[in-house]
């Protein structure tokens, strides 16, 4: 079970909007992938990180002495517990205590990282060790770590979204299977759900955009949006696939009492990261969640059996039920080191060597980030987090595309979502208009020197 928050755009959109802005207009020394260094001498690398719980630190330490047996001539100073604002930082001020690695949670930061040349854009040291990104990571991951045709990141084990369910409420309800579409979902949610007075005794799924993993990327993920058109500009309020996201999601809000209800409801309940999440004390009877959720659930000792499927799909594209909204971390090159070869034979062995990736998978209890570590006997896990690995690998799941401004436009969007929702906004379609100009705005203006 990772301890890390994973990447969640409504707890963290503001304080990464401030660092990445920041970044954005450092100089950083560009990013030309250019490398003098022969990574066939002795040498030390930096590698800086995020995780920081004792099991989580010792993973990487445990995967970055692979690394060291397999490089005998490299050796690599790992720091761990590193926030996106330290790295940013760093990143900008360059020097020799700087990180040569770096690794984030944040998917979002992406396009700010690429287009700020904060990391090296790595797609010539793929060419040189004849690696095929599109051949080795899942579609989803290898789109989300480039941006305009800079690949400056890569993936280093990701997290795919799913349904959690009760099994004993299903059996109880005579429900016999999870549902594969909304308009399936929303019988189940209603069947599911035990009013008590003004309140519930049991909700069949917390739709509720605050309701912890319910944000709008992950709804609109099974919805497969474009985000944007070719030219970079917002197509939120021409895309079809947006405007049925927003629907659904209403729809089910209305279906099970209403927001009011929902949210007077949704205060009362426990923590989301905490033992007495609503999923494991049985008050809510389906989660929206992450393949950590699992350990969690299960860690808490739920007096019921879980179960795990993907979540829902609509109902017109019900031939891609599997799919799934997909992030992850994110592994890359400083513009500011000077050992990019000895850095990117680093980078190289975590990310693609496949039992590496295989091996802290499995100590990380994340997905991992290639096809063949997700295919590989190797992997240790229960046989629900299967679910998982198949929606990584499944074609059709999802991820947000990356922009110069990081995570902005989400936080855009979950802000109307969050208006849509309670009644503040009444016209759906006049409000995806103002809520694409006000990303087009955005983006125009952090694309300004």
């Amino acid at each position: 079970m990772p301890s890390r928050i994973p990447e969640v755009v409504r707890k963290a959109a503001f304080a990464l909007t401030v660092s990445t802005a920041l970044l954005a207009t450092a100089c950083t020394g560009g990013s030309a992938s250019t490398a003098e260094d022969d990574a066939s001498e002795e040498t030390t690398l930096t590698f800086w990180h995020a995780w920081s719980a004792p099991a989580e630190v010792r993973a990487v330490k445990d995967l970055v002495a692979g690394f060291e047996k397999a490089h005998p001539n490299i050796r690599v100073n790992v720091v761990g517990n590193m926030t996106d604002d330290k790295i940013n930082q760093a990143l900008r001020a360059g020097g020799s205590k700087a990180p040569d690695v770096v690794s984030s949670f944040t998917t979002n930061s992406v396009g700010t990282f690429c287009s700020s040349g904060a990391l090296v854009d790595l797609n010539p040291f793929f060419q040189k060790s004849g690696i095929d990104p599109r051949k080795t990571f899942p579609k989803a991951m290898n789109e989300y770590t480039q941006f305009e045709g800079d690949r400056c990141a890569v993936p280093l084990l990701g997290d795919a979204y799913g349904l959690y369910y009760n099994k004993t409420a299903f059996e109880k309800a005579g429900i016999t299977a999870p549902p594969k579409t909304w308009s399936e979902f929303e019988t189940v949610a209603k069947k599911l759900t035990i009013t008590q007075g003004d309140t519930y005794e049991q909700l069949g799924f917390m739709p509720n955009y605050h309701g912890w993993e319910t944000t709008t990327e992950h709804y609109l993920g099974q919805f497969s949006p474009t985000y944007f058109d070719q030219d970079g500009r917002s197509t939120i309020a021409t895309d079809p696939a947006v405007e049925a996201g927003f629907t659904q999601q209403k729809k089910l809000v209305d279906a099970l009492g209403g927001y009011r209800k929902l949210e007077k409801y949704r205060a009362g309940l426990g923590d989301e990261w905490g033992p007495k999440h609503p999923f494991h004390t049985g008050q809510v009877a389906m989660q929206l969640d992450g393949e950590w959720r699992l350990g969690m659930a299960l860690d808490a000792k739920p007096g019921f059996e879980i179960g795990v499927a993907p979540l829902p799909v609509p109902d017109d594209q019900a031939d891609q039920y599997g799919k799934g909204y997909i992030t992850g971390t994110i592994a890359g090159i400083a513009a500011t080191s000077t050992k990019r070869n000895a850095a990117w034979e680093l980078v190289k062995y975590m990310t693609t060597d496949t039992d590496a990736v295989v091996n802290f998978s499995n100590a990380i209890h994340n997905v991992p980030s290639t096809l063949a570590a997700l295919k590989s006997p190797k992997l240790t896990y229960d046989p629900r987090f299967k679910t998982f690995l198949e929606i990584a690998a499944n074609p059709h799941s999802t991820t947000a595309p990356a922009t110069v401004n990081g995570g902005v436009y989400l936080a855009t969007i979950q802000q109307f979502g969050y208006d849509y929702e309670s009644g503040k906004v009444k016209d759906l379609k006049a409000g995806l208009r103002r809520t694409a100009a006000q990303i087009d705005t955005d983006i125009a203006q952090a694309k300004q020197p």
